[in-house]
């Protein structure tokens, strides 16, 4: 079997298909050896941020000399992004030796009776068989969907647990309310492992706080009045977190975003539970901190090119932050697209209320989830008078939005698949 094929075939398999009990993840883990029993866990989940968190959390570990596998979701432009070590996705040989020990397990399951693994379990068994072949010390795991039911929830015994930001996203699988989905978020807690979370939503914190409560399990929330923003470029922010250890220390994380304040901090604070005896020095996590790359998350790809995959109702509502903070008169140019499922309307109305743009491309991602350029257009001529414009292929548009930007910003923003396709055409265009 080659890479390709192997590639191939995972794709095959649904993605948004009703997710297989628990008990069938447990058994593809069994049959492999249980490989998650042998590593030390982090486990994350909430609705914004948590790769991020994942990220800030790797670079830390890995700055401090500890061999660390990262699982992340989804990929932006290959499918080995999914599985790191020491913040670099694993090469194409060693994803086909793991993928072809669980293809073969998964053979075996198929017959005896179980269900075929879906998608995400598949991926989430192939990156338990990497990091145990690479003799991975930390895993910082980051849930696909919801938590309580997530595969990745079968692991034992994390060291730490992080619930990020709760908001309403993907309501259809995990409840209509704020509540509903924090129970589901809160499904990964474990008893006596303690978690920290995201105080900002108080809905979702009584929920966590009572989890934790039945699990006997140590809460420790962030709340806004916990960091001070001392400065921001177009490039950094620093804050100072007001805690124990981290006390004044100016810390500096590499986005414009707001909300990665929130998310380093979070990641800081689980560091204080995974390494209580400082063997990782402060000055060693706040230089990771400072050095962290997360793709997608408001970077900078090019100068003045910035890519977000804000693509729900806080994650758009953070980016406006972040685009309101952009100094007046300076020229915006916005390409955006997004995905059937997605309120894109809402969205589109919340960022033209900015006031921000001075131009917008549209364009669509193909495939089953398409929205027409045409129609996205026709929804941003209803909120803003700047000129609009439609073309349907992804290549087209990021070359024209580029040519309109001149001196000033563009933004590429409303889905991860947008932000996958334009990294993907500017490696293109530099090689």
């Amino acid at each position: 079997m080659t890479y390709q094929e192997a590639v191939d075939y995972i794709y095959s398999v649904p993605k948004f298909t009703t997710k297989n009990k628990p008990e069938n993840t447990v058994e593809l883990m069994k049959r492999l050896g249980r490989p998650d029993r042998g590593m030390k866990l982090i486990h994350v989940a909430g609705t914004n941020g948590k790769g991020s968190v994942c990220a800030f959390l790797s670079s830390m570990l890995a700055a401090g000399g500890k061999r660390t596998g990262l699982f992340i979701s989804p990929h932006l432009v290959k499918i080995n992004e999914r599985f790191q070590i020491n913040n670099e996705p694993v090469m194409d040989e060693v994803f086909l030796a793991a993928y072809e020990k669980v293809a073969k397990v998964i053979e075996g399951m198929v017959k005896d009776g179980f269900f075929h693994p879906t998608y995400f379990e598949i991926l989430f068994a192939v990156c338990m068989v990497i990091f145990q072949e690479q003799k991975v010390e930390y895993a910082v795991l980051e849930t696909g969907l919801g938590g309580r039911l997530d595969a990745t929830n079968i692991i034992e015994n994390p060291v730490v647990t992080v619930i990020t930001s709760i908001s309403l996203d993907h309501t259809e699988l995990l409840g209509d309310t704020i509540e509903q989905i924090a129970r589901e978020k809160a499904g990964i807690m474990k008893p006596g492992v303690p978690v920290i979370y995201d105080g900002k939503e108080r809905k979702a914190e009584k929920v966590i706080l009572e989890r934790a409560s039945s699990l006997n399990a140590e809460a420790v929330g962030l709340h806004e009045e916990m960091y001070e923003i001392i400065d921001r470029t177009d490039k950094s922010i620093d804050f100072i977190l007001d805690d124990m250890y981290y006390g004044q220390k100016k810390i500096t994380v590499p986005y414009m975003a707001e909300y990665q304040v929130r998310n380093s901090s979070l990641a800081l604070l689980a560091m204080e539970k995974i390494d209580p005896m400082h063997e990782i020095s402060l000055d060693t996590r706040l230089e990771a901190i400072r050095h962290t790359a997360w793709q997608g998350r408001m970077e900078t790809v090019l100068p003045g090119v910035i890519v977000d995959g804000a693509h729900n109702e806080d994650g758009v509502r953070e980016f406006v932050r972040t685009l309101s903070s952009v100094e007046d008169g300076r020229r915006v140019v916005m390409l955006f697209s997004a995905v059937v499922e997605k309120n894109y309307e809402k969205m589109v109305e919340t960022i033209c209320r900015t006031g921000k743009l001075s131009e917008v491309v549209v364009t669509e991602i193909h495939g089953d989830r398409v929205v027409p350029a045409e129609t996205l257009a026709s929804v941003f001529r209803k909120y803003t008078g700047k000129k609009v414009t439609a073309v349907s292929d992804i290549r087209d548009a990021f070359h024209l939005a580029l040519s309109k930007k001149e001196d000033g910003l563009l933004f590429c923003v409303g889905s991860l698949y947008l932000v996958g396709a334009v990294k993907e055409v500017i490696e293109e265009s530099s090689k």
